[in-house]
């Protein structure tokens, strides 16, 4: 027996505002105002519970890659879910799909890898790779090397650990975060890291200096490993400039410091390639994955562990005895179905391809519709994933004053006009990562309503004297 949703949108509201507490939300205005739910979707397009549609330009929190409302993923599920639901993977214990997952992971890997340790989420894996760089290195005798160098305005997750790596002060406020051994260094953002008419290798040269000279003041013999996103996602989907990571490598080379490449966002074809190390040239000692590697139907993530740093952590393990990690649901049957349903989607139907193409055409759109608006200080992005960001004023660019939160402020007028994109934390950009199955049309029409939100904006804010126009 099924009832009408909209019948019950005041007690979902209300429900909502009584019993559940949100991430990432201004819990005051929360309480206020209540949450807006969704209740369907299908594709790049969602609605709520009054009918609404919307056009999903964030493909939730940068994940559903293959789209919303997949039979195959869904029939994965179930299938599983009747043959066996759980089993835990503890004491050598294992069940067919994690199996399976994991070899195909290692052969799609773009570096080499020998072997996948699963978790729930990108927060956790990047929180276990923590723990594998500490392992690898007290087997080796070098216990004093646990430093972990992130970089400003990278996000790497949510835990302790990984919440002091990720670069945004937000994350940090409240929580007496980072922790002392976590270190940070400048992010490849040419808009407001690059000198006036420093070229790309000059700007090049100056990032991995700092890099050198941050593991220099810390001592090598401390430091551990490095993270990064290929292209940094919620810190304002940045893409480094060409030659940035053999400069980078050759400075972790130098030192004896891990390479671990956070793939969460960029992994199974956001840029255009099936992970992102591919595109921009990276060779890391460990991956992460998570979100796209199920398109987001199931929580699931992976950390895949290189030769050298796998027979490292065997010795300690022979050593010390059982290898004391890992979680109730690692390498969870229905999530490891749900991957390897959604990998055969993205593998057959090319839409790492796709991803590649539809992302030349959103970029095209984006910097007509924006790159000549005198507050717009940059539009960038690599495959299918872009951003704009705001400018009080562009040559020389300066930024708006935070507490008017403008990329939040254009985010919430474009959702008024059925637009889902993202006022992102760490400067005045709205971001752009859509599902891999977005038509041009439907390119066209979200640009569309971005523009119209951002007109709508800076009339508002020239009226209130904070822009000139």
């Amino acid at each position: 027996m099924s009832f009408p949703v909209a019948d019950h949108a005041p007690d979902l509201n209300n429900l909502d505002r009584q019993f559940f507490f949100h991430p990432f939300t201004a819990l005051g205005d929360h309480e206020r105002n209540g949450p807006l739910v969704m209740v369907s979707g299908e594709g790049v397009w969602l609605e709520d519970n009054h009918g609404k549609r919307y056009i999903d330009s964030m493909a939730g929190l940068w994940c559903v890659n293959i789209g919303y409302g997949r039979r195959e993923i869904a029939d994965a599920i179930h299938a599983q879910a009747m043959k066996l639901p759980y089993y835990h993977t503890f004491a050598s214990m294992s069940t067919e799909a994690p199996i399976l997952l994991a070899q195909k992971l290692i052969e799609m890997s773009p570096v080499p890898m020998s072997k996948v340790f699963f978790g729930n989420s990108g927060s956790d894996a990047n929180d276990t790779q923590v723990k594998l760089v500490w392992y690898y290195n007290n087997a080796r005798g070098l216990p004093l090397k646990k430093k972990i160098i992130a970089r400003r305005r990278g996000y790497h997750g949510v835990t302790v650990v990984t919440a002091g790596m990720t670069g945004l002060p937000g994350l940090h406020g409240g929580f007496d975060l980072p922790l002392p051994f976590i270190k940070h260094t400048t992010a490849p953002h040419r808009l407001w890291e690059a000198e006036p008419g420093q070229s790309d290798a000059e700007f090049v040269a100056k990032l991995a200096n700092d890099l050198e000279q941050l593991i220099l003041a810390e001592g090598p013999e401390t430091v551990g490993a490095m993270i990064m996103e290929p292209v940094m996602g919620a810190g304002g989907v940045i893409v480094p400039p060409e030659g940035y990571y053999p400069a980078i490598q050759k400075v972790l080379d130098k030192y004896d410091v891990l390479l671990i490449a956070d793939e969460v966002i960029c992994g199974f074809g956001r840029l255009g390639t099936m992970f992102g190390t591919e595109a921009m040239g990276m060779k890391p000692d460990l991956i992460t994955v998570a979100k796209g590697v199920t398109s987001a139907y199931v929580p699931l993530s992976a950390c895949l562990v290189s030769e050298k740093v796998w027979r490292a952590i065997v010795a300690g393990s022979d050593k010390l005895g059982v290898f004391g990690h890992g979680f109730t649901y690692s390498g969870h049957p229905i999530a490891a179905a749900a991957a390897l349903a959604n990998l055969k989607v993205i593998e057959d139907e090319q839409l790492v391809a796709q991803a590649g193409s539809r992302g030349k055409i959103m970029h095209q759109y984006l910097r007509a519709a924006f790159a000549d608006h005198p507050a717009v200080g940059d539009v960038r992005g690599f495959g299918l994933i872009g951003a704009v960001e705001f400018v009080a004023a562009r040559n020389p660019a300066r930024r708006f004053d935070p507490a008017l939160k403008v990329g939040v402020r254009v985010a919430k007028a474009a959702l008024a006009s059925g637009l889902i994109t993202r006022g992102l934390p760490d400067g005045d950009s709205i971001a752009f990562s859509p599902p891999f199955v977005i038509s041009e049309e439907e390119i066209a029409e979200m640009v569309q309503r971005a523009r119209k939100a951002v007109d709508q904006v800076f009339g508002e804010l020239k009226a209130e004297g904070h822009w000139q126009g």
